[in-house]
């Protein structure tokens, strides 16, 4: 039997074919067409709205009306198998900081350089110096205790940790329990100061990876899918995103400051896309996320909306009363999220 996401996809790719005159359209041109024409966009939707006529958003795989105290908005789980590992690598990394002599107190550039040259090379080291054995023996418990947070504040203090994911702090991620990553990503009416309309967070649990999805069914739901989100953030939790930094969260920051929010977004966060971009950006045409998924990861998206598109979708969604323009906005995010898991296990072992 063909479940239902076949045969959308199905649905999808005849729609794009039958936007081309060939008749039997290569892949490569049908991707290209997907991507650079408004008028296969606008048939895609009028096709989507036809399609799910008489469907409501319930009848959505993993769906169901979720209620916190700002009311209630729609959220969507899916569940997929992951093999998630962020284990090579991690003598090197500890090496790396147990031969950093300006983790102490005191010890800079230059008094580093003296007692390397003394033949102190590591912590280790200093535990028989006569000044520096105590602090020596502290910074080795730390270390060696494999704390992520305690490892973050050593970077911190040698002023060596990015809150936009520098090689060393990438690192520092073998010792963090992998559900406390919070992989994440949003789609909005547009650039600032418009609801954010969806919010995809997902988590590793065991060998799989669970996405939670939170809509709105309509503009004044947007508290509830906030409230939502934050729900699944704690002062444990770390941010994993592409251009989160700069965008995803200051923009929930700002809507939920709108609504007088209580909202606590300011822990650890890895942005990907600066770690993408120092790897890739003289080897891909661009990096944008679908980019890296083809060219990195043999990942094509032969059905993708993008998120210039979200707007009129949803808009035309409220207008008909129909969930079809929903359906492709709701896979993009989903996609999108699940995909940064796959890059950060990626760009971690490139980090060593």
């Amino acid at each position: 039997m063909v479940s239902r996401r076949e045969e959308h996809e199905q649905y999808l790719q005849k729609v794009l074919s039958q936007s081309l005159t060939s008749e039997n359209p290569s892949e490569e041109t049908l991707q290209r067409h997907l991507t650079d024409s408004p008028s296969y966009f606008a048939q895609l939707k009028n096709g989507l709205v036809n399609k799910y006529e008489g469907w409501d958003l319930l009848d959505i795989e993993g769906s169901e009306i979720c209620e916190n105290r700002y009311g209630e908005c729609l959220k969507i789980s899916y569940k997929e198998k992951i093999d998630f590992s962020l284990e090579d690598g991690n003598e090197d990394y500890k090496k790396e900081l147990l031969s950093d002599l300006k983790i102490l107190p005191g010890v800079g550039i230059k008094k580093e350089s003296k007692l390397k040259e003394q033949g102190y090379d590591d912590l280790y080291d200093l535990l028989n110096h006569d000044s520096y054995s105590s602090n020596a023996q502290k910074a080795i418990d730390e270390i060696e205790a494999q704390c992520f947070i305690k490892e973050l504040d050593i970077l911190k203090e040698l002023g060596r940790y990015s809150n936009t994911s520098s090689n060393l702090t990438l690192k520092s991620l073998n010792n963090l329990d992998p559900y406390n990553l919070k992989f994440m990503d949003i789609e909005t009416l547009g650039l600032s100061n418009v609801p954010v309309i969806l919010i995809c967070v997902a988590e590793i649990n065991g060998k799989c990876i669970e996405s939670t999805q939170y809509l709105l069914r309509d503009i004044d739901e947007e508290p509830a899918v906030i409230e939502g989100y934050l729900s699944h953030i704690d002062d444990a939790s770390v941010h994993v995103s592409y251009n989160g930094v700069n965008f995803d969260i200051p923009f929930i920051k700002n809507r939920a400051r709108r609504f007088r929010m209580d909202c606590n977004l300011d822990q650890v966060h890895f942005d990907l896309m600066y770690p993408a971009r120092n790897l890739w950006k003289d080897v891909l045409p661009n990096c944008k996320l679908t980019t890296i998924e083809e060219h990195i990861f043999n990942m094509k998206r032969e059905d993708d909306v993008p998120g210039a598109y979200v707007p009129g979708y949803y808009q035309t969604y409220l207008e008909k009363e129909n969930i079809g323009p929903l359906i492709p906005i709701i896979e993009h995010n989903r996609n999108d999220v699940i995909s940064l898991a796959s890059f950060l296990m990626k760009i971690y072992e490139e980090s060593f």
